[in-house]
């Protein structure tokens, strides 16, 4: 899952106490951003297997620290705790860290068993990566429908093309990683593309924000 994790973020961007979108769609993608930068420093792993699932052709053998039920914890209050530290109050910790710990429960929906409560087995995941005539239509859906309660909730964020743009970027992102070519390997390219486009979208967010109005 990629764009559905950002659903989180918009839901919770309905709420007038949020943290601004920007912010939420760190939260979104935290541990994604945390695997990513674990793997190439060897602390957790991946590599390419063709035909692994139907949708991706990751095989995400190893990563413990960032998508174990366990871990998403700790990255959750960790940033939950970073949130009151700056935000000065635990309603903005607490909606930041509760849309890091979705990420773990949305990947639960769709990946093939490679996930786990504390790092060992057993391996969870109902993997409906294999059933893309479900998962395709539940992603968009969860993003478009997440990201209508946020305008509806933000009415001036329909006032400007930032909504549409970063709808549109997302949409485009998820495309190619459903129907491009596989990446040939599991490396720096991967790593630092996979960086790139959680930076972007982020900066998307953040603009997005910036018309904010909350009824």
């Amino acid at each position: 899952m990629f764009v559905g994790h950002y659903s989180a973020a918009f839901a919770a961007g309905a709420l007038r106490k949020a943290p601004k979108l920007g912010t939420l769609f760190v939260a979104a993608q935290l541990v994604d951003i945390g695997f990513f930068t674990f793997v190439p420093l060897g602390i957790e792993h991946m590599r390419i297997a063709p035909g692994i699932s139907a949708v991706t052709p990751f095989d995400l053998y190893d990563m413990p620290w960032t998508h174990s039920l366990l871990g998403a914890l700790v990255w959750a209050a960790g940033f939950a705790a970073m949130l009151r530290l700056f935000n000065g109050n635990w309603s903005a910790g607490l909606i930041g860290g509760a849309v890091v710990l979705s990420h773990w429960f949305l990947d639960l929906l769709v990946h093939v068993p490679d996930l786990t409560l504390a790092g060992q087995a057993p391996k969870l995941g109902f993997g409906l990566w294999n059933y893309p005539a479900i998962e395709m239509p539940l992603e968009i859906g969860l993003l478009i429908g997440s990201a209508l309660l946020y305008a509806r909730t933000n009415p001036a964020a329909t006032k400007s093309w930032s909504l549409p743009v970063l709808l549109a970027f997302l949409l485009i992102v998820q495309t190619i990683n459903w129907f491009g070519p596989p990446p040939a390997s599991a490396g720096v390219g991967l790593w630092g593309l996979a960086l790139f486009v959680f930076g972007a979208a982020t900066l998307l967010a953040s603009w997005v924000a910036r018309t904010r109005n909350p009824r």
